[in-house]
């Protein structure tokens, strides 16, 4: 059959869309693929995180709708489509004992009521291959790890004809990837390069606290370095979130194009074959599906 690829990027906050696989969105986008990313949420409940930004009172006062103008930047580079599920921070809790998440956040809400948007929306668009984080969230903030119960159930909803009924004709996407961009194996071989040209690495200590960290199976590396620098775009456009001169750009955009030129992915579901490692999040379906 005669198809345009289709890939839909499933994300918890604003500018996490740029900070994990960003560089692989823009290079299917220049492929001619359609790609969609999904926002769980608002980022109501995030801080200012720039700390040039950090302080000022009309940021203070603004910041949930700065951060969806930020987010129509974002998605302006990148090129891509963009939805809004329309549930609510959760926050980051912090102390000890922890204290409870804020009623009505989108951790809180029954996973059958929170993938049903998902659900619609994956009926409409039509995705061949969905990415989310996996179990443990990429990190255990409580929304990342939600977005990944809310996709895997959208996942393995949308197709079949009696779940849902009244949000669309069903859809069965064909594969569903966690994204692994923040392995051990690249922060090492990033942080060896920085070293070896005599240059401070900034993962010194991201490596210590890594030292008993369990390193996910990643299936799937896209090579895309030549959209890294779009990526940084992406990035740069969530100001309240990412500071200019932080961690993000220590490590010049060469380096990283000949340390580690991928943008990494673990294959969770597929029904389709294809053979392991893979280079392609399409792999497998290229064979049935040709650009229209």
């Amino acid at each position: 059959m005669t198809e345009r690829l289709r890939l839909m990027a499933v994300h918890a906050h604003p500018d996490d869309e740029s900070s994990k696989g960003a560089a692989a969105l823009a290079k299917y986008v220049a492929e001619g693929v359609e790609v969609m990313v999904v926002t769980c949420t608002g980022g109501e409940r995030g801080d200012i995180l720039n700390p040039k930004l950090q302080g000022d009172p009309e940021v203070e006062a603004n910041l949930p709708e700065i951060r969806r103008r930020e987010m129509a930047e974002a998605i302006r580079v990148l090129g891509v489509r963009h939805a809004w599920l329309g549930f609510v921070d959760s926050g980051l809790p912090e102390g000890d004992p922890l204290p409870p998440l804020p009623e009505g956040c989108f951790a809180l809400q029954p996973v059958e009521k929170a993938a049903e948007p998902l659900v619609r929306l994956v009926r409409e668009f039509r995705p061949h291959v969905m990415t989310t984080y996996d179990e443990n969230g990429g990190y255990p903030h409580p929304d990342h790890i939600m977005c990944h119960k809310v996709a895997v159930a959208a996942f393995e909803a949308a197709g079949d004809p009696e779940a849902y009924r009244g949000t669309g004709e069903p859809w069965q996407p064909l594969k569903l990837y966690y994204n692994q961009t923040f392995s051990r194996a690249r922060t090492e071989a990033l942080h060896r390069a920085m070293l070896e040209r005599g240059l401070e690495s900034p993962y010194g200590e991201w490596l210590e606290r890594w030292k008993n960290r369990e390193e996910r199976n990643i299936t799937t590396r896209v090579p895309c370095g030549e959209y890294f620098e779009v990526r940084d775009r992406a990035l740069l456009a969530h100001a309240t979130q990412i500071d200019p001169d932080g961690l993000w750009f220590h490590v010049p955009l060469e380096i990283q194009r000949e340390v580690w030129p991928t943008e990494d992915f673990e294959l969770a579901r597929s029904l389709v074959d294809t053979t392991i490692p893979e280079d392609d999040l399409f792999a497998g379906i290229r064979t049935a599906c040709t650009y229209a």
